[in-house]
């Protein structure tokens, strides 16, 4: 096809450009020896001679050029020892061929397998989850894991409301770790996406817990989105020079050093901002930075009426980052974070009360809180002239203040004791005492995408098996009903995995609200009322009431006035059918929105 035939000729230019420059990129290193040893029978007779015994160590993740040269450097009487483990073969997508194992033993063939199946780590429990899970994986070379240690704690299974709630809860069992004496960076909290990680950095910057985001960097810190922070400060003040200076050729729009450097001259020679300085720059660098200019202005134009959250989707597309992203290979994880930042604005302003309809660009308003006046001798009132005026901030520069603050030193410094914050590929390798699992819902957790690659379930549930095995005592596996994704919120269905699990590790934590939607006849611990006392926070759900009633009228920010026609659940995980009448009937979840009794109002 033309998408296939334009790679190829584009890996033609640069392997003619490499030749010409003398160079190889790491790639093509192996490429490179393999054909040398396969063409110069002398040097491949001379390595296999010097190199009788080879040592091959994470064998599950090597691709299919390693093995055809390990095969060649082996030679027909080579003594290979290879270590691997089939079942944590977690990198297809890096070209890793799990397949390897089983040609190795079949081509080499194989007479002495030593399966490694006594485990030091992990708890029982936890180990015949694991298990049990990767049992419906095929073609495996096959092991049990099992251990002295005991069969340890349950493996302990939440159901959250929303992904807020979700975040609330790992908090929450944190704490109580942390008060029975577990060290921070033995606690670890494992996501399937990236993207997932603003919401629990969240909940952790709010409750002021010290957290360490392992291989790879904080929400607030990722490139994407601090060039979409650019976008927006630029949005919220021109002047910005660091985030014009950011951002200006960011998509790429040929504004080069050189046009920089004479928009900074001239902003030096008028004493002004850079972004003021646009006009007075000519020729070329002139018109594509007032292109920029125009850019910025007409997205201000174009959104200076719109809430937070829908001017934030608008800069996105129209700055073109999401474009850009989008066509990247490997832009995918880049395109989740931005679309996050939707949510992160609607979740913002939701909880700062600023209505879910207020312009982005509200203020700034300021008003005179002089308190109470002074009384001379002279019985004249004097108000304090040096009292402060504060500035109420519009939702958007309250925003960027807050994502600033989030971006902060709320992360661990270097040996301090943190939290560990980390993707399940990052995980790989490590091991703690505690370990969530977040996200557990179909097409996160399997990803979406692994339903339309061959194998890509079977993936999936390696890199399930890998999250697993990666605790030591304490396992705590969590999804939830609702996820703000996008600005929107979406509703999961949990897991098909929870359906391969074994009901006798499983501890159910909150009431059976979904049911199966995998069809497994099976009966499993979703099928059992949980035990009363399961845990601390379950029952402070169980116990907390709201004092919503059925017919009573409440007030909303955006739907305005209604009318509560049912409740279902209980506590916090109590959500009521509202009608508000032109706005149709919601569905609301009462420990989340914000609603306010009218007769309390209106006896106030």
């Amino acid at each position: 096809d033309d998408y296939n035939r334009k790679m190829v000729e584009l890996y033609a230019m640069y392997e003619i450009q490499c030749q010409r420059e003398g160079v190889v990129d790491f790639a093509e290193l192996l490429l490179r020896t393999y054909e040398l040893l396969s063409r110069n029978q002398p040097l491949r007779e001379h390595y296999q001679a010097r190199f009788k015994h080879i040592l091959v160590d994470e064998f599950q993740d090597t691709n299919d050029l390693q093995y055809k040269w390990l095969k060649l450097m082996a030679g027909s009487h080579g003594a290979v020892f290879a270590v691997g483990d089939d079942d944590q073969s977690i990198y297809a997508f890096r070209g890793a061929n799990v397949g390897n194992m089983a040609t190795f033993e079949r081509e080499f063939r194989v007479e002495n397998l030593i399966k490694l199946e006594q485990n030091y780590r992990s708890h029982g429990h936890i180990l015949d989850t694991a298990n049990t899970l990767i049992a419906n994986n095929s073609k495996r070379l096959g092991k049990n894991l099992r251990t002295d240690a005991g069969h340890g704690e349950p493996v302990r299974i939440f159901e959250a409301s929303s992904d807020l709630q979700e975040a609330q809860w790992i908090i929450e069992e944190a704490k109580s770790l942390i008060s029975e004496g577990a060290m921070r960076s033995e606690i670890a909290v494992l996501y399937r996406s990236n993207a997932q990680s603003r919401v629990i950095e969240h909940a952790l910057f709010s409750a002021g817990i010290p957290y360490k985001v392992y291989g790879g960097q904080r929400y607030f810190e990722r490139a994407e989105v601090k060039h979409a922070i650019a976008y927006l400060q630029l949005m919220d003040n021109p002047h910005n020079d660091s985030a014009f200076l950011r951002i200006v050729n960011f998509p790429t729009r040929g504004i080069g050093l050189r046009s920089i450097e004479q928009l900074q001259d001239a902003a030096k020679q008028y004493g002004i901002s850079l972004y003021a300085a646009v006009p007075y720059v000519a020729g070329k660098a002139g018109s594509s930075l007032g292109a920029f200019v125009k850019l910025i202005e007409g997205t201000r134009f174009e959104t200076q009426h719109l809430p937070l959250p829908e001017m934030v989707k608008i800069v996105l597309e129209t700055s073109t980052l999401m474009n850009h992203y989008r066509n990247e290979k490997e832009g995918a994880d880049r395109v989740e974070n931005l679309e996050q930042l939707v949510s992160a604005a609607a979740l913002f302003v939701s909880e700062e009360g600023f209505g879910q309809d207020a312009p982005a660009f509200l203020g700034p308003q300021a008003e005179a809180m002089a308190g109470p006046a002074l009384t001379t001798a002279d019985g004249i009132e004097v108000l304090d002239a040096d009292a402060p005026l504060p500035a109420v901030m519009s939702p958007l520069s309250a925003f960027l203040s807050h994502a600033s603050l989030e971006a902060g030193d709320n992360q661990a410094q270097a040996g301090q004791d943190a939290l560990q914050l980390m993707t399940v590929h990052s995980a790989k390798g490590l091991e703690f005492d505690a370990v969530f699992i977040t996200g557990m819902e179909e097409g996160l957790f399997p990803h979406e995408n692994s339903a339309k690659e061959e194998g890509g379930v079977e993936e999936e549930r390696r890199l399930m098996y890998v999250a697993i095995t990666r605790a030591r005592k304490r396992l705590y596996m969590c999804f939830s009903q609702t996820r703000m994704l996008h600005g929107q919120t979406r509703y999961n269905m949990k897991s098909r995995f929870f359906d391969e699990l074994p009901e006798h590790t499983l501890k159910w934590l909150s009431p059976k609200v979904q049911h199966h939607w995998f069809g497994h006849q099976h009966k499993s611990a979703w099928d059992e009322t949980p035990e009363s006392g399961a845990n601390k926070i379950a029952q402070s759900f169980g116990k907390k009431d709201l004092g919503w009633r059925i017919g009573e009228t409440v007030s909303h920010q955006k739907f305005g006035e209604g009318v509560i026609v049912n409740i279902e659940g209980g506590g916090d995980n109590a959500r009521a059918h509202i009608n508000f009448g032109r706005h149709g009937m919601k569905l609301l979840d009462l420990s989340i929105a914000k609603l306010e009794k009218v007769a309390a109002r209106l006896n106030g």
